[in-house]
């Protein structure tokens, strides 16, 4: 069992030379087989919460903690935090040209595992993995993410998530471009790596949808950078039905 814990974080990021508090005190505890949701309307902090823990630079921690099994990740390079089981599926995935979907992923797991995976067995792995998610077994020559369309883009992400097996998984928006059976896909993807191991996820959204497929234990709302309401799955029901008004409002 492992716990992801995030207490009082503060961040700020500089914006045209002005700094803005974007995170003004965030406490949530993640622990190994847990699904979070956090829901929120635009500009609330969510996405700020998931790069902030993987370290992206634009943003500054000002206060708070994160540990990892009671390891500081914020003394950690973004490298380590992804080696200490970290794993960050972006919403909008960037592109790589020039470095092959197969070496990319075979790279990455080598850093993970601390040895080159043997290669007979690595092909498997790989080719068993994309067929799960019905991705054409051409895309492992291709360049990463380049010319892919927006649900290719998050079926690679959730390729990686398969492979590297890490400890908690933060899913910004996975949902975000994505099409009916995308969505189903992708989501059937997050699951089948949950049901094999004991993944904490943290899924970031705006929308209920994708959690008919990811069934979370709890729901955060977000709202001015702050987690202003928790519950359980009948908290969706209720965001679904009445939106985000009186949050924003208070």
């Amino acid at each position: 069992m492992s716990t992801l814990e995030i207490k009082g974080l503060k961040v700020v990021v500089d914006a045209d030379g002005n700094s803005k508090e974007i995170l003004k005190g965030v406490d949530l505890t993640i622990r190994s087989g847990e699904t979070h949701a956090i829901m929120g309307p635009n500009g609330s902090g969510k996405s700020t919460l998931a790069y902030s823990i993987a370290g992206h630079p634009k943003y500054t921690i000002t206060g708070g903690s994160v540990t990892l099994d009671g390891q500081d990740v914020l003394a950690m390079s973004v490298d380590e935090r992804a080696k200490a089981g970290l794993f960050l599926a972006m919403q909008y995935p960037v592109e790589v040209p020039g470095v092959s979907v197969t070496n990319f992923l075979r790279t990455a797991a080598t850093a993970i595992r601390g040895e080159a995976p043997k290669v007979r067995t690595w092909v498997g792995e790989v080719k068993e993995a994309m067929a799960a998610l019905n991705m054409d077994s051409n895309f492992a020559e291709r360049s990463v993410n380049e010319g892919f369309s927006g649900g290719e883009k998050k079926r690679h992400e959730i390729l990686q998530l398969e492979l590297l097996k890490p400890k908690f998984a933060i899913l910004d928006e996975t949902d975000s471009g994505l099409d009916v059976d995308a969505l189903r896909i992708v989501s059937e993807g997050v699951n089948r790596v949950k049901a094999n191991s004991d993944l904490g996820i943290l899924l970031i959204t705006h929308y209920t949808r994708i959690l008919r497929y990811i069934k979370p234990d709890f729901v955060h709302v977000f709202a001015a950078g702050r987690v202003v309401e928790e519950g359980g799955p009948e908290l969706a029901d209720k965001l679904e039905e009445k939106g985000y008004a009186e949050y924003v409002t208070a």
